[in-house]
């Protein structure tokens, strides 16, 4: 195995041993099986309740982990002091930041998985009590694999997620990293509101401004898919290759920064 993935099994290893990512992992698996309970008050509309409601927390505790593992990618090692015995040895500071975002994503990767499994199990079980004609009358499979479509996606904007946090995290605190990560995502999300800030107001500085960030801030809101899988409307192979290309590019960009940042910082 190559250096790179050592570096990336050693910050799995390090990221699955923390107890918040099982905390996480556990409170999204209730909201999940809460959303059962949900469904079953709601007559008629309880398998969209079920799956909208799961989506959305693979989506938002996804998004507590995204951060939470991605602005301590310097930090932790600064204060353990190991940034300077991984230094030492024959590693590029390009190979340690790009090996710990690998391991940090398939953390990422595992906890949406195993909350993924938990709503098709849940899923599935309410599979086995509907009868026969009420399933005919969905509007979607119920296990729909569609679902995946949305939710890998939703890994791939939380990888994007990771990576901002990767790029604060190389010059800030971890508090701070948190915050500012947090601010792009919501400012990311609504940023499409950017593109026709003109017709809200005259200032032209203000309308060059705000075309700028949009231009700069991630799109999330183009990776969220779930309504529209659960109402059963087409996310066509076209719009996904785009996206994630989107996707993949801008984490390209933000590693090469984060890697300039890191490679020039002094740990003396």
């Amino acid at each position: 195995m190559t250096r790179l993935g050592w570096i990336a099994i050693n910050g799995f290893r390090e990221a699955v041993r923390d107890k918040v990512m099982y905390s996480l992992v556990a409170f999204a698996v209730i909201l999940i099986g809460a959303s059962y309970i949900l469904g079953e008050l709601t007559a008629g509309q309880d398998i969209k309740i079920m799956k909208d409601l799961g989506l959305s927390a693979i989506g938002v505790f996804g998004l507590f982990m995204a951060i939470f593992i991605g602005i301590g990618l310097v930090s932790k090692e600064v204060e353990k002091r190991s940034v300077y015995a991984l230094l030492a040895k024959p590693i590029r500071r390009g190979e340690l930041v790009l090996g710990r975002y690998l391991g940090l994503v398939l953390t990422l990767a595992v906890n949406i998985g195993v909350m993924t499994v938990a709503l098709y199990g849940l899923l599935a079980y309410l599979g086995w009590r509907l009868p026969e004609n009420a399933k005919l009358a969905l509007d979607t499979p119920l296990l729909d694999p569609k679902m995946l479509v949305a939710v890998g996606l939703t890994l791939l904007q939380l990888s994007m997620v990771t990576a901002v946090a990767v790029f604060f995290s190389t010059f800030s605190t971890p508090i701070l990293s948190a915050a500012l990560t947090f601010f792009v995502y919501v400012a990311g999300y609504f940023s499409q509101d950017l593109r026709n800030f003109d017709q809200v107001v005259d200032s032209k500085a203000t309308q060059m401004l705000a075309r700028g960030l949009y231009y700069l801030l991630p799109g999330f809101s183009a990776f969220d898919v779930g309504a529209q899988v659960v109402h059963g409307l087409p996310v066509g192979a076209k719009y996904i290759a785009v996206t994630s290309a989107y996707g993949v590019t801008y984490i390209a960009i933000l590693l090469v920064i984060s890697i300039a940042i890191f490679s020039r910082r002094d740990f003396k």
